[in-house]
């Protein structure tokens, strides 16, 4: 994470890589070869999501390749990416957040996730109180009901069924980016197809 802070956000490769996602046609009239720096992105990129597929795979104790092995985590890692607003240290803090919630179904199953149903309604109850801060009533109370009903479903059970706690990592990821989702801006030119020159 500190090398990709220091190389996207304090050196000149990452500032013209960054202004190639933000507006190209203003980089290339800058003399930045926009085409050659999005293929160095992409395969930079590729190359690091390889990297996390191998250490599925070399993981001690697998027995090599299963079908189905990933279970989803490329998309949970695309989730942490969109969390962290597309910066090193937000990718760090969503990365920690998923892999926790991911961990605990790993390691303790159904109990685990059942505590962390009580740590979601914390949260929800201090989001509550940040929008109460703010005088933002409607989110306020919104974040309130979510709170007092994630607490009725730890009080009404004692463990969560197996099914649940397997797609907890998924869950929570919808649910943080359903609520984060508002204060998020990714790069201006995501998604969008550019040919060289056509800012002419």
């Amino acid at each position: 994470m500190p090398v990709s802070y220091l190389l996207l956000w304090r050196s000149r490769f990452g500032l013209r890589l960054r202004s190639c996602g933000e507006n190209p046609v203003a980089a290339e009239s800058l003399g930045v070869d926009v085409v050659r720096y999005k293929y160095i992105g992409v395969v930079v990129s590729g190359g690091l999501a390889g990297l996390g597929g191998a250490a599925l795979v070399l993981n001690p104790g697998q027995l090599g390749y299963l079908e189905g092995q990933t279970g989803g985590r490329g998309y949970i890692g695309l989730a942490a990416m969109i969390f962290g607003n597309w910066r090193p240290g937000g990718l760090l803090a969503g990365s920690a957040l998923f892999g926790y919630v991911d961990g605990l179904q790993l390691r303790a199953g159904g109990q685990a996730v059942h505590a962390l149903l009580y740590a979601a309604t914390l949260l929800a109850v201090l989001v509550a109180l940040l929008w109460v801060a703010r005088r933002h009533w409607a989110p306020a109370l919104i974040a309130a009901i979510a709170g007092l009903v994630v607490y009725l479903v730890y009080l009404a059970i004692d463990t969560v069924p197996r099914e649940f706690a397997t797609y907890s990592p998924q869950l929570v990821t919808l649910v943080v980016l359903a609520v984060a989702s508002q204060h998020l801006r990714p790069p201006a030119a995501v998604g969008v197809d550019y040919r060289r020159g056509a800012g002419d």
